[in-house]
């Protein structure tokens, strides 16, 4: 008989109320693309599984801390953002995983706050070069060697900056766990940059001005199925730019599983939102969410409303080719889509964009276009000043 395969590597992420959602769910998504069985584990002390992330963000757990105490993890990867990281520091059955973890010689990450807050904290940074989000470098403990790197590995421990920085961890993560080859299989299908830290370029064709009154209205539609990276970095990222962004699930429940089994709490149904006027309405992608999105005629009526009225709509990844060319929704238009969905498109002369305006409409390529995606979008609203502040913030650009 042949060998059986073996058995998934085990991933723990543990995820509490104030934890950065791009950190975690970027991380997420990035090893299950790679095989690998990961754990969301909820490290408050209620037994509700629901995680108020930040930037008004909801996610829900697979389970608490406590329950995976017994488990032996390859990977345990913390995500920052705050009062999230302080949680899981005095979080003592996760410290006691971890240090048993990393006393056994397995493979220990944090991201952002994380590696300073908790790890360092816990003393597991002693002799060790590591890195954090920069305002965190001073609190680094002394006993560790910080430096400014992007991603920074020694030995066990694996740390990074920031939401900007964390598909390149996420993916380092990969390499870390199976390999070069198997981190590079999965980088590839991303549309990642190759020129991290640096500025970013968005091409734009018949310039319009986007206007708004007050703050930007901006919907996000969500179904199960979506690509949960593309949702997380637009909401977050858009958030954090101070517009108000509604997320809306296509389906009968607020709670969508996501295509990486990742679970993501809207903040209404579709028919609440379709109420509402938005100022923009831009799609993440992902299958089989683009194509529910696609079968949902009160969203396309919505799309259908906002081009007939000159207002900004937008999508990336799948979306443009599976929404918006059946729906003559880029009738006249210049797009791009994820790469092998681009010959959907009946004009594939402006394809090979990373983010691609036309007037009114945006779209873009996959997961590793999505920071991209979401600071022109800043762009077109406010300036494209804001957007390269907003981007150093996030350590998408290095400061």
């Amino acid at each position: 008989m042949a060998d059986s395969a073996p058995p998934p590597r085990k991933v723990l992420v543990p995820i509490a109320n104030g934890t950065e959602p791009m950190e975690a769910v970027i991380t997420i998504d990035v090893l299950r693309r790679a095989g690998a069985d990961v754990t969301v584990a909820s490290a408050e002390k209620t037994s509700n599984l629901r995680v108020h992330a930040t930037w008004g963000v909801i996610l829900v757990a697979d389970s608490l801390v406590s329950d995976s105490a017994p488990t032996a993890f390859d990977l345990v990867s913390l995500p920052g953002g705050m009062p999230g990281a302080s949680t899981l520091r005095d979080c003592g059955v996760l410290e006691s995983l971890v240090r048993k973890h990393v006393a056994e010689g397995r493979v220990y990450a944090a991201i952002c706050a994380a590696p300073a807050v908790a790890l360092g904290s816990w003393g597991l940074l002693k002799g060790l070069k590591a890195t954090c989000y920069p305002s965190f470098m001073e609190k680094l403990s002394a006993d560790a060697t910080a430096v400014e790197s992007r991603v920074q590995l020694d030995g066990q421990v694996v740390t990074s900056r920031g939401p900007g920085t964390a598909m390149e961890y996420a993916v380092a993560l990969v390499e870390r766990l199976y390999g070069k080859e198997k981190a590079d299989e999965v980088a590839g299908p991303m549309v990642m940059r190759s020129n991290h830290g640096d500025d970013y370029t968005v091409t734009e064709l018949n310039p319009v001005r986007w206007t708004f009154n007050d703050t930007p209205q901006i919907l996000v539609p969500i179904a199960n199925g979506t690509e949960e990276m593309e949702a997380i970095m637009i909401i977050d990222t858009l958030r954090r730019a101070k517009a108000n962004v509604v997320v809306a699930s296509v389906e009968d429940k607020v709670e969508i599983v996501a295509s990486r089994k990742v679970k993501i709490v809207a903040d209404v149904l579709l028919e609440e939102a379709a109420k509402l006027s938005f100022d923009l309405i831009v799609l993440p992608g992902g299958l089989p969410g683009a194509q529910a999105f696609a079968k949902s005629e009160k969203l396309v009526d919505l799309l259908k409303k906002q081009m007939e009225s000159n207002r900004p709509y937008g999508a990336i990844c799948a979306s443009p080719a599976i929404v918006l060319e059946p729906h003559g929704l880029l009738k006249g238009k210049k797009a791009t889509a994820f790469p092998a969905l681009c010959d959907k498109l009946s004009d594939r002369s402006h394809a090979e964009n990373r983010v691609l305006v036309d007037g009114n409409l945006i779209t873009s390529r996959g997961p590793g276009t999505s920071m991209e995606f979401s600071l022109a979008i800043v762009e077109k609203f406010f300036s494209r000043q804001k957007a390269l502040e907003l981007a150093k913030t996030m350590v998408f650009i290095n400061p």
